[in-house]
């Protein structure tokens, strides 16, 4: 049996999008744990409790400040104002 050395391989979508990656189990481990934390969320109801809980969550609302007033200057280089 011939056995290949692969490092990390992205996988893509039909039009090119990248969506996933295969690791080796080396660089696996290293990130696994992090990747078990990650909370399931199976349902509607898990999905608003988790809406919800987001507007207190203080780290999470400077980061979507951040990324709202990001967005509002790209938004103003390509969107002009309605008159």
């Amino acid at each position: 049996m011939t056995t290949a050395a692969l490092g990390c391989q992205f996988i893509a979508d039909a039009v090119g999008n990248p969506v996933g990656v295969i690791l080796p189990l080396e660089e696996f481990a290293l990130v696994e744990d992090t990747l078990n934390q990650r909370l399931p969320v199976s349902g509607m109801a898990d999905k608003l409790i988790q809406m919800e809980q987001a507007a207190n969550d203080a780290l999470f609302m400077n980061d979507l400040q951040e990324t709202m007033s990001s967005f509002d200057g790209a938004d103003a280089q390509f969107c002009e104002p309605v008159q």
